[in-house]
This record gives C-alpha cells, sequence and structure tokens, in this order.
C-alpha cells in the first residue's frame, strides 16, 4: 500500500477543500470539522469537474447538473448522479496529509 503525501494540514483551512493530482486522476481533499476526507473529482453523471462545486451540510454539489456527494463517503446523495464517485483512505503523519494511493 502506498500514500502519498498531498500537503500538510495547514495548508487547508477548516470546511475548504482542495484539488491534488494523483499521477492522471485528480482527487478533492476536503478538511471537515477537522477531520480529513478524499473522493474523486469525477461527477458520476457525466464525467465533468464537481470540484468547482458548493460545499453544503456535508456535501459537494457538482456545479452542472446538481447531483450531491457525501464528501465522507463519495455516496450519492441525489439525482441525475445514480452512482457513487470514489472515497480514498486519508492519514496524518506529523502535520503532513497523505493519501492511500488510488490505484493500490
Amino acid at each position: 500500500m502506498q500514500w502519498i503525501s498531498v500537503c500538510t494540514t495547514d495548508e487547508l483551512e477548516n470546511n475548504q477543500h482542495l484539488v491534488v493530482e494523483l499521477d492522471d486522476m485528480d482527487v478533492i481533499v476536503f478538511r471537515l470539522d477537522d477531520k480529513f476526507y478524499a473522493i474523486e473529482d469525477i461527477c458520476s453523471h457525466d464525467g465533468g469537474k464537481i470540484s468547482g462545486g458548493m460545499c453544503e451540510n456535508g456535501e459537494i454539489i457538482c456545479p452542472r447538473h446538481g447531483a450531491r456527494f457525501c464528501i465522507k463517503t463519495g455516496a450519492v446523495k441525489s439525482p441525475p448522479a445514480y452512482e457513487g464517485v470514489e472515497c480514498y483512505a486519508v492519514r496524518i503523519e506529523g502535520n503532513t496529509l497523505q493519501i492511500q494511493h488510488p490505484r493500490d
């Protein structure tokens, strides 16, 4: 299992997110209530990026058609999407945030 360092915990403020590139894929890293989560940056409805959407109530809203995804699990919460997005393991080593490599 490979862990990839993506940022320090200080670089991401509470209730904010950032996009990191791992190989050829984008992953959104969230800091929500001082816990960290990571999901893929692809809407399962149309394949576009969801990182430009608003976040509210623990969900990110796709900016194109309004599909909602759970930040903690990647589960779909409302149509037009009917499938969730990948969720990745996150850990903190010292003050460095790491994501388990998506292809492990």
